[in-house]
């Protein structure tokens, strides 16, 4: 019998990464998205960064993850919106 890789052990912490043009108007939206999923996130899980010439801006979400399919549906409900261009 072979063994497959395990990749993530649940639960873990979870960087979830989106980046948008406007951030200060989409983080509210972004932000009831996760935690639906995975309750309430204190601020210093929340970091923006802005890029060097302050047209894009990165949001992480660092998140409890119980399942790779919670995350899933986290991915799946953010990539749907039009405000964000990527989501890792």
């Amino acid at each position: 019998m072979s063994e497959q890789p395990t990749g993530l052990v649940f639960p873990c912490e979870y960087p979830i990464k989106i980046f948008v043009r406007e951030a200060a108007g989409f983080l509210p939206t972004a932000r009831e998205i996760v935690e639906r999923h995975t309750g309430t996130l204190s601020d210093e899980c929340v970091a923006l960064r802005s890029s060097r010439n302050a047209k894009f801006t990165a949001v992480t979400f660092t998140v409890t993850a119980a399942s790779r399919a919670q995350l899933d549906e986290i991915y799946r409900e953010l990539t749907a919106r039009e405000e964000v261009l990527m989501a890792l």
